[in-house]
């Protein structure tokens, strides 16, 4: 009997640590245009989805779109403030922040800003803060929360993309063509730290663990980086699937989550703070490159939509991308 239970226990092992996590159903959302980041309201279960000119809201308890809210030109970032009951919304093609009431998604105030192509946003509530980095003009735009006023210009020196914060007075923000991550502190409104992620090339997403003081920078190389929060040191790498734009952590399920647009989703391990492995590679839809989870349920939600044939390179256009499919744009669902 010792025996059998020692092999019983060698055999359920590698099951305990498996994962099943699949493309389960896709929520359909009209519009041709294209996407970015989205976003999930923790307290009222909706999520927010850039989508060409508007964001589209979608109740996750019954799947379907309850509100879009308009004029958000070349939307890219939404931030949720559920404690002021606002989101803040980037709105590159405006060089503007769009800031709506989250119970009837109706304008509180249109923030002109001096940064050019506004992209990813981020809501510190330990500051009353919000960060909105400028991919044109390399900088970040720091608003007054509470008032929507702008309060400082940062310079970043680089090219910034998604951000995280530690909640403790910390802001980290990666450095797309510098290969770095920045680090804001949020009351001084500077840059104290910039740390070095090589080998990662190009890192887009960014998410943090705030139990361990771990930071996971997917990079256009097709890694991911872990990064020690405290001292900049790059811990380890992992691979990744192609065209990463986004990365989730799971805080419950000690899970990383990289969506790759090439059409897969990287499930990663967290063994402890410094052992990581990667677990399963789950298949999604091509174009499916930005991420989030709701943290209620655990469920991943992936923008993406089909495509037709590449056109033919001209003087105007030598490199066209393929054109979205009409009436293809959809939520990919995955848990």
């Amino acid at each position: 009997m010792k025996y059998l239970s020692v092999l019983l226990f060698f055999f359920f092992v590698p099951f305990l640590n498996a994962q099943n996590i699949k493309l389960s159903k896709e929520i359909k959302v009209e519009g041709d245009r294209g996407w970015d980041y989205l976003s999930v309201d923790e307290v009222a279960q909706r999520l927010f989805v850039s989508h060409g000119n508007v964001v589209n809201v979608v109740d996750l308890k019954t799947e379907k779109v309850i509100a879009t809210i308009p004029d958000t030109k070349g939307v890219h970032g939404i931030a949720i403030a559920n404690d002021l009951n606002k989101a803040f919304i980037t709105d590159g093609a405006d060089n503007a922040v769009t800031v709506i009431n989250l119970t009837t998604f109706e304008l509180i105030e249109k923030v002109a800003i001096q940064g050019i192509k506004p992209d990813a946003v981020l809501y510190d509530k330990f500051s009353s803060k919000v960060f909105v980095f400028n991919a044109k003009t390399s900088d970040a735009t720091v608003l007054d929360a509470l008032t929507n006023k702008v309060v400082k210009t940062i310079p970043l020196d680089g090219k910034p993309e998604f951000s995280a914060t530690n909640a403790k007075g910390l802001v980290y923000v990666n450095i797309e063509d510098k290969n770095q991550i920045k680090v804001i502190d949020t009351d001084k409104l500077d840059v104290i730290h910039t740390w070095d992620i090589s080998p990662g090339d190009e890192p887009s997403g960014l998410a943090f663990d705030s139990a361990n003081n771990r930071l996971f920078s997917v990079c256009g190389n097709s890694i991911l980086v872990i990064t020690n929060a405290d001292t900049g040191k790059v811990i380890t790498t992992l691979p990744i699937g192609e065209g990463s734009d986004g990365v989730f952590f799971d805080a419950n399920r000690k899970l990383i989550f990289s969506s790759n647009g090439s059409g897969t989703v990287t499930v990663i391990k967290q063994k402890d703070k410094d052992h990581y492995d990667v677990l399963q590679t789950v298949p999604t839809v091509k174009g499916a490159r930005t991420i989030t989870m709701s943290k209620a349920t655990g469920t991943l939600y992936l923008p993406t939509a089909s495509f037709g044939k590449v056109p033919a390179p001209t003087s105007e256009n030598p490199n066209p991308r393929a054109p979205i499919t009409p009436d293809s744009f959809r939520i990919l669902v995955v848990k």
